[in-house]
């Protein structure tokens, strides 16, 4: 049987002895399957929901507001969120017959499904439509991508022959760069559009957090070590509250309890093109999760094979599926999440499942979810900035690993600054057509899909010169 822990080995020279005591880091869970104990997995948990909490109820916000909805029906959205969240995590950690890649693995909404969304809404607005019945054609539509997703995930899966270690690495690298501008504009205080956006309060509360979690890092031990994102968050909202930057009106406004309830809207409707821009979605989410996937195999040391990655995929198609049962919209793997397992060590999926659980508690308990809402995106923005980091910095070790001829560096140079592209210029597209949207606009996917075809297309080249020679 595994050891739960280890610790890395001393060597034993008595000039490597001393310098390697002091790498040395603390233990941590060693299987991917075993459980840790309560006063460890709850805070960890805990940790995993505070990272992705407003990344989940982003979409949620956006589509509730470009429709109008009174604060009763967003908030109404967010809880239907914040429950299929939960269930899709679930699902994908602990796993069902076929289904779940049984990886620590946190599922949110995945906002390559704004673009369409947004066009039904817009069309809606024209034609007069009630949101009411705009919501039951965008579940309608999730529906129909949940079940397409569930019905390709085996084709999809024989994609993995596709991603070589240079082309994995290269993903992840991309992945970690993308979000690179999440955490940046969380530390600034939003968007920056937003008032008070890069204010010294903002940037202050920031540094402060990314200061705290760093020195946790370097000096705690045991559970603040791992947990070092959750108390870094804690101690950045107790100087923001002093500093008048916690708003806790919306947690005394809330209620206590809401029940979610499939189907709220009424029956979902069915609409050709809207069904096909959420397959088109639908899509992007499987090519993204191939990277997620990876990067999260890469980092617990359980690589992803052909089978467990199909299993993966059916259950992002599950979790979209149940989106559109429970009111709300396409689900994916977070990325922001799969930061979290460099930084803490803790490869346990159970930690995840725990999330799943808070997140189910959440969704049922609107005081509970207005409250992690409190959090400040500033404090939020301090921590992230290492968890992305770690990211990239896992899709550079990999690249370490292989060697880099000509042909990869040129793959690897490549697919970078076309994976940059929306994340530097967000006009860059603009004149494309919209149904492309959720492609173009994903820095992940345009890597992804660069990095396979210049491998494989300087792979030919390497093996017709290798039959010359």
């Amino acid at each position: 049987m595994p050891s739960a822990t280890h610790e890395l080995p001393l060597a034993g020279s008595s000039m490597m002895g001393r310098e390697t005591a002091e790498t040395a880091v603390a233990p941590i869970d060693d299987s991917v399957d075993a459980v840790p104990p309560a006063r460890r997995l709850v805070p960890l948990a805990f940790q995993h929901v505070l990272v992705m909490y407003a990344g989940a109820v982003a979409v949620p916000l956006v589509v509730g507001r470009a429709l109008d909805l009174p604060p009763a029906q967003l908030g109404m959205l967010i809880s239907a969120d914040l429950v299929a969240c939960g269930f899709a995590t679930l699902i994908q950690t602990l796993g069902l017959p076929l289904v779940g890649i049984r990886l620590p693995i946190v599922m949110g909404v995945t906002f390559a499904s704004i673009s369409p969304m947004l066009a039904m809404i817009a069309a809606g607005h024209a034609e007069g439509t009630p949101p009411a019945m705009v919501l039951r054609g965008i579940y309608g539509a999730v529906i129909v991508a949940g079940l397409f997703g569930f019905l390709v995930a085996p084709f999809v899966g024989r994609l993995s022959r596709l991603f070589p270690p240079a082309v994995t690495g290269t993903v992840i690298l991309s992945i970690g760069l993308s979000l690179m501008r999440v955490g940046i504009n969380w530390s600034a205080g939003g968007q920056p559009t937003d008032p008070g956006y890069g204010a010294p309060a903002h940037l202050g509360l920031a540094l402060l957090t990314l200061v705290v979690v760093l020195c946790l890092m370097r000096f705690g031990h045991g559970l603040l070590r791992s947990g070092a994102v959750l108390a870094g968050t804690i101690v950045g909202t107790v100087i923001a509250g002093a500093m008048g930057q916690v708003d806790l009106e919306p947690v005394r406004e809330a209620s206590w309890f809401a029940l979610v309830k499939p189907f709220q809207y009424g029956a979902p409707s069915f609409d050709a093109p809207a069904s096909i821009a959420m397959c088109l979605v639908m899509m992007t989410v499987m090519i993204e999760s191939f990277g997620m996937f990876m990067a999260a195999g890469q980092m617990v040391g359980r690589p992803v094979e052909r089978g467990q990655m199909v299993r993966g995929l059916r259950g992002d198609a599950v979790g979209t599926l149940l989106g559109g049962v429970f009111n709300t919209f396409p689900y994916t793997s977070f990325a922001q999440n799969i930061g979290l397992l460099s930084i803490t060590g803790v490869r346990s999926r159970f930690v995840c499942a725990g999330a799943g659980v808070i997140l189910l508690a959440l969704g049922v308990c609107p005081k509970l979810a207005a409250l992690v809402a409190a959090v400040p995106l500033p404090v939020l923005g301090g921590a992230a900035l290492v968890m992305f980091g770690m990211i990239a910095a896992t899709g550079i070790r990999i690249l370490g690993s292989v060697e880099l001829t000509f042909e990869r560096l040129v793959t690897i140079a490549v697919s970078i600054a076309v994976g940059l592209i929306p994340v530097l210029s967000e006009r860059f597209f603009q004149a494309m057509p919209s149904a492309l949207a959720p492609l173009l606009h994903s820095g992940i996917v345009l890597a992804s899909i660069s990095a396979v075809g210049l491998n494989a297309f300087f792979g030919s080249r390497a093996s017709r010169e290798a039959e010359v020679i």
